[in-house]
């Protein structure tokens, strides 16, 4: 029998995929999942023809250039990629995959959790039980902000754009969206188009950000779009934390320009600006969306078809270079 490529996981995988890359890989596993320096990753690496990184690993020039000609393919486990430095991949002649089309579900999922759990103030009212603060029902106790027939403004009317625009509706919500181009009528399903993302913000009694993290999108939430919101509207941001302007957000929250915001994604992650912590109007996530066994499995396993196809001399199905 011929011997096993070698392969590297930066960082622990869950189980299902860890069995089937030891099973057809000779895997160089980091099961405490720390996070490792570029030089502890091209010194794991030699000898590896894939590393399989998440989007948490910053894989710029320092790290790739630092790669051994050995490493054909880096799969990152995310469908994000502004993570990974292509241009250098590109250079090197290693391929770079992604995940996508398999998280859509769970992150639209999140998303309405931000949206519900902001709107009608989850967390304080958790808060005050688990506290054993609650003392009964009142006409005025944590109350919210209704959803059904108000505006949802979205964002980013990809996949997963167009899957939150879908939970929406089954909230009675009103759709409304901005994107690079139109989408064709039969992906519209009757939602309202706006021409720049500062009329779609007029429209927004809550805002859906499900835009990718790009130099045009960074900060994209800033003071002046958020003046531009509906007074007491939500924000829900389950894509990346960079396309927020978190003193901008924060001050609005506090100033009561917006009635709440859920968050499950932030700039600098996992160092979260801690006057978020202060603030009971918002509602906060650690980056959960893709986080069911079903979706973090799929990932995986898209990851180790693409090592797959490279192994075997064919193209990798989601290359990005």
């Amino acid at each position: 029998m011929a011997d096993k490529l070698r392969a590297l996981a930066v960082r622990a995988l869950p189980a299902a995929v860890t069995e089937r890359l030891t099973r057809d890989y000779d895997a160089r596993l980091n099961p405490d999942d720390r996070t490792m320096s570029p030089e502890e990753i091209a010194t794991a690496a030699e000898g590896c023809f894939a590393v399989i990184c998440v989007a948490t690993d910053t894989f710029g020039r320092e790290v790739i250039d630092k790669l051994p000609d050995s490493v054909k393919i880096i799969a990152t486990f995310s469908v994000g990629y502004e993570h990974v430095d292509l241009t250098a991949a590109k250079k090197r002649g290693i391929v770079v995959t992604n995940t996508p089309d398999v998280l859509t579900d769970a992150t639209a999922d999140i998303a309405m959790l931000c949206l519900l759990g902001a709107a009608r103030r989850a967390w304080e009212a958790e808060t005050m039980l688990r506290q054993g603060r609650w003392t009964g029902w009142t006409t005025t106790q944590l109350v919210g902000v209704h959803v059904t027939g108000k505006r949802l403004g979205i964002f980013g009317m990809g996949r997963i754009g167009r899957a939150v625009a879908q939970r929406g509706r089954g909230f009675g919500m009103e759709i409304h969206y901005t994107n690079r181009s139109r989408l064709p009528a039969e992906l519209e399903h009757g939602a309202e188009f706006h021409d720049t993302p500062e009329e779609l913000l007029r429209h927004s009694d809550f805002l859906s950000i499900n835009a990718p993290s790009t130099a045009d999108t960074y900060h994209f939430l800033n003071a002046e779009r958020i003046a531009l919101l509906p007074d007491s509207a939500v924000v829900v941001n389950t894509a990346r934390g960079t396309l927020v302007d978190d003193e901008a957000l924060i001050a609005a929250l506090k100033s009561g320009k917006l009635a709440a915001a859920g968050l499950d994604v932030f700039e600098g992650e996992p160092k979260v600006d801690p006057r978020y912590f202060d603030l009971p109007n918002a509602f906060l996530l650690p980056h959960i969306g893709s986080a069911t066994v079903e979706t973090r499995n799929a990932m995986g396993f898209i990851c180790l078809d693409n090592l797959d196809a490279v192994a075997a001399g064919r193209p990798a199905p989601n290359a990005l270079t």
